[in-house]
């Protein structure tokens, strides 16, 4: 089929890389997103914009929150299918409570779970969210997105397509194939050191383009190498779902064998118990890792089987001082406060584990490390965005000779996912900062409406890439590039304008404070304005002196 090995590697590397390089194209700029996504939740919910704070006191704040929710009406009609017979007014058997924040938020996320009577299934749970600002307690509105952490992070590694877990499988799938693309463009590329070198941006525009292809690909090689790889590992209980399918009756056997020997009861005694001092059994925790030289702040807090005899405390160090993401866990008897269980130095294979793991998800605080991680992001974007421009200037010439549509269709895919991605981030930003802080009656939480204008400005990008990209056909160069780029520019201004309008917190008091979460978003968001501007520039000169193909004259020339 092929002449040799190194042009069948081509083939793959081409035709992979473009079907799937609009999905890789969208988890790799989310997630450069997402290494801010606390910062971006601050910028989108102003009520946040204050100091992070420690885990609050359990005794004292979080319990008689706790003790108070109940799930939120979208949960309970999710679950109305999974009972027998209607739903309860009143949760009142909690499983399970858990707190947890990080050394970027200043808000307090809790999480409960509670037993559903008459359900279909064991061990069937319905869940209850709150956040609340860990100095009083005082709760957001249930309607507030975290467009950082709750849409931008989850957009990233799975489309959030949540319907039988469809966007972990095609992102796990993307990722697979790039790990492949990234081995058939070293084979390829024979030069690769000569090329990590080299970028001719007076040449023609494939040329250079080809360039920047490469250059961006090599640079940040080991990054792209590594982060699809601990990807897949990240997920590989998605992927090979052995515990809960082939090896259920197994699985069940060893949640209950580990429960003997760690002491961490797995079932309810069904004897009520109160809750002794959680606050005391943090201070014995922070005692423990002192004297072991890992001082620290408490990041995760659960109470498993709450109320009951065999209740438990498990709480959690916060690893932001180091790259692997361990928790250090002690756990305690909920109604004594007797020390259980202190989680064992893990073994060699667990801790390159926590390592890799670790690193992908960088809960550290390291801010340089951080910055890396946005720019290998970009880095990524930017290598999937050339070899879109590249496969399309090298073949536009010759479809439009034989009335082939496919140069066209890719372009106009290419301007979706590239800049008509931008275009909805920012809308989805503007979006935050218009629609009212209370929606009308019948009219969907103010959290989906914003994730409605995403999808729905990013529709608007697509029909418009569509649109304009109708003369690709003919060989020239589509103006869709162009006028999204112009948009870009405007719309990343309007964001932070708005910002200073409806909060107050303009660039120079933001600076003037130094309160970089805000100040950092708007100096992204101005700065992407500054170099949609270039591009547009660049883009209207070229157009200006592109001769089409059928107006070629040395083409012509030659034809006569």
């Amino acid at each position: 089929m092929f002449q040799n090995f190194r042009l069948s590697m081509a083939w793959l590397h081409t035709w992979f890389g473009l079907v799937l390089g609009l999905v890789l194209m969208v988890v790799f700029f989310f997630g450069a997103l997402s290494v801010f996504d606390r910062e971006i939740d601050r910028w989108a919910i102003p009520e946040t914009r204050y100091e992070p704070q420690p885990m609050p006191s359990f005794d004292k704040l979080l319990k008689p929150i706790f003790a108070d929710m109940q799930p939120l009406p979208q949960a309970r009609e999710l679950m109305k299918g999974e009972v027998n017979g209607p739903l309860p007014e009143r949760f009142d058997t909690p499983a399970y409570w858990s707190a947890y924040t990080t050394h970027r938020d200043p808000v307090l996320t809790m999480y409960a779970g509670y037993e559903v009577p008459n359900a279909k299934k064991p061990e069937t749970f319905i869940w209850a969210t709150r956040t609340v600002d860990p100095r009083n307690g005082t709760a957001l509105p249930d309607d507030r997105l975290k467009v950082g952490s709750g849409f931008f992070y989850p957009l990233h590694y799975s489309l959030t397509l949540e319907w039988k877990n469809l966007g972990y499988w095609i992102v796990g799938l993307a990722a697979l194939m790039m790990l492949m693309a990234l081995v058939t463009g070293v084979i390829m590329h024979r030069k690769i050191f000569r090329e990590l070198f080299t970028f001719r941006p007076a040449k023609s525009k494939q040329r250079s383009m080809l360039d920047l292809h490469n250059l961006t690909g090599v640079v940040a090689l080991p990054f792209h190498f590594f982060f699809a790889f601990t990807g897949l590992v990240i997920f590989a209980g998605i992927y090979f779902p052995v515990t809960h399918t082939q090896l259920e009756p197994m699985h069940e056997h060893h949640e209950m064998v580990e429960a003997k020997e760690t002491g961490l009861p797995h079932d309810r005694a069904g004897i009520a118990a109160p809750i002794a001092s959680v606050d005391a059994m943090v201070a014995e925790a922070q005692r423990r890792w002192a004297a072991k030289g890992m001082a620290g702040d408490v990041g995760l807090l659960t109470l498993a089987h709450v109320g009951d005899a065999n209740g438990y405390v498990s709480v959690f160090r916060a690893g932001t001082d180091r790259i692997q993401l361990t928790g250090e866990g002690i756990h305690f008897k909920a109604s004594t406060g007797e020390v259980l269980r202190e989680d064992p130095t893990p073994t060699a294979v667990g801790r390159v584990n926590e390592f890799l793991t670790g690193l992908h998800l960088q809960h550290f605080r390291h801010w340089l490390l951080r910055w890396l991680y946005v720019l290998g992001g970009l880095a990524g974007c930017a290598c999937i965005a050339t070899g879109f421009l590249f496969f399309v200037e090298k073949r536009k010439r010759q479809h439009a000779k034989q009335g082939v549509i496919g140069a066209r269709v890719v372009d106009a895919l290419a301007v979706t996912t590239v800049t008509g991605m931008l275009i909805a981030a920012l809308g989805m930003l503007i979006a935050n900062r218009l629609l009212p802080d209370a929606m009308p009656a019948g009219w969907p939480w103010r959290g989906d409406m914003e994730k409605y204008c995403f999808w729905g400005v990013w529709a608007l990008a697509m029909a418009h890439a569509f649109w304009r990209t109708a003369c690709v056909a003919e060989g020239r160069l589509a103006p869709a590039w162009r006028e999204q780029c112009i948009a870009i520019a405007v719309l990343a201004v309007v964001a932070p304008v708005l910002n200073w309008i409806t909060t107050g917190d303009h660039l120079l008091r933001t600076l003037g404070d130094g309160y970089w979460p805000v100040a950092g978003v708007d100096l992204f968001m101005l700065t992407g304005a500054v170099l949609a501007v270039i591009a547009a520039r660049k883009l209207q000169r070229r157009a200006a002196g592109h001769v089409p193909a059928h107006k070629n004259p040395v083409m012509e020339a030659g034809h006569a």
